[in-house]
């Protein structure tokens, strides 16, 4: 079973070599798939023909649209502007780069590894990646450990429900918790995020609490199912290849370039729209105005053209421009926060854990129109065995 658990097949594979234009289906629409990696990068790349700043939740796939009109930033904002939010937003979230940074998240790290070797069995997805994924986040927003709890109870996506895509009463609650929030810090500032953003000075004014839900609401959504699914299906990969774990720990110098080739096969986040804001074409196919395109970063991560045996794990990749934290402009703020957690990962783990025996799964699964990907798993079941 264990052989089998950590494969991860490219469903696009077959439309990424033909030249007939491709679709997904969302919610009635029929949105162009973009798949080559060169394609993805040069639409990602021309934010001028396909925006990021349309109706809030518009370039999301399956689209938001329905359940929040607030706009995430800078996500959902397109230059000028966005690189005027972006210069706000990035010295806070390079701290990850940081040693002590990565100390923290190390210790975090034993910490749960202890907890799950003391269990006789541990469920990896809500029992042990969301918490860790959330624990974690409480240091990239300087905010107490206790609120990671809170975090943890609204399960792997923050704002939008597992079986319904119109369902807004998540979405609503979070916009609730971040106005509470916003007012609790804004009455007792501290070292804290909200007090940061609060303190701020933006194009000669201070941000707008609107402004600063938008920021929090992509800082919770943006780095949570994905770095939930990034773990989980690394820790099956480790699973399913013991010999992994041993390499790992006899070439610590490896673990950068395994983190960047776990992220490129896995690509925890399929595809994000972008909005054409004229009539356009993409790979020769014409696409209208207000019509969505995917960058399908999946697809793109296993271009033949590109990479060297693709559909294989190989830890030690030396050139590996995968696009799993996207591309140009709106490249992944979190990038440094999700890279530090799974660089921890591989570092601590091999030192406590022998093995890791995969006990039940449960895969998850995108159905897409023509195309069935997985993502990573609804849950998962394992016992950790600690290193003799």
């Amino acid at each position: 079973m264990t052989k089998d658990v950590a494969e991860f097949s490219d469903p696009f594979a077959q439309a990424r070599i033909g030249t007939e234009q491709k679709f997904v289906d969302d919610q009635g629409e029929n949105i162009t798939l973009v798949l080559g990696h060169r394609d993805v990068r040069k639409c990602a790349h021309d934010h001028r023909r396909f925006q990021s700043g349309a109706e809030p939740g518009r370039i999301v796939i399956p689209s938001e649209e329905n359940i929040r009109d607030l706009r995430q930033i800078p996500f959902e904002v397109d230059p000028p502007m966005h690189k005027d939010y972006r210069n706000l937003l990035e010295d806070w979230f390079r701290r990850p780069q940081q040693k002590a940074y990565q100390n923290k998240i190390n210790e975090l790290l034993r910490s749960s590894l202890a907890n799950a070797l003391a269990s006789e069995q541990v469920e990896l997805v809500h029992d042990f990646s969301l918490p860790l994924q959330s624990r974690a986040l409480t240091f990239l927003l300087n905010l107490p450990m206790s609120e990671a709890e809170t975090w943890i109870s609204w399960g792997t996506h923050v704002f939008r429900s597992d079986d319904n895509p119109l369902d807004d009463d998540k979405a609503n609650h979070l916009v609730e918790y971040l106005q509470a929030q916003i007012e609790k810090y804004e009455a007792s500032p501290g070292k804290d995020i909200y007090s940061v953003l609060l303190s701020l000075d933006f194009q000669g004014r201070k941000l707008t609490h609107e402004e600063i839900q938008g920021i929090m609401m992509l800082t919770f959504a943006g780095g949570r199912d994905t770095v939930v699914n990034a773990l989980t299906n690394s820790l099956a990969y480790l699973a399913a290849h013991p010999e992994a774990i041993t390499r790992l720990r006899s070439k610590p110098d490896m673990i950068n370039s395994a983190v960047e080739e776990l992220v490129r096969y896995f690509a925890p986040l399929t595809q994000m729209g972008r909005v054409a804001t004229e009539d356009t074409e993409v790979c020769g196919h014409a696409v209208a105005q207000n019509a969505r395109i995917s960058l399908c970063w999946a697809s793109a991560n296993r271009d033949e053209n590109v990479f060297e045996d693709p559909h294989e794990v190989k830890l030690d990749r030396k050139v590996n421009p995968h696009l799993s934290f996207g591309f140009g402009v709106h490249k992944c703020l979190g990038a440094h926060h999700a890279r530090a957690i799974l660089r921890g990962m591989l570092h601590v783990l091999p030192q406590m854990v022998e093995q890791i025996e995969i006990i039940d799964y449960e895969e998850k699964i995108e159905p897409w129109k023509g195309f069935e990907r997985k993502v990573g798993y609804e849950k998962m079941t394992v016992r950790f065995h600690p290193k003799s």
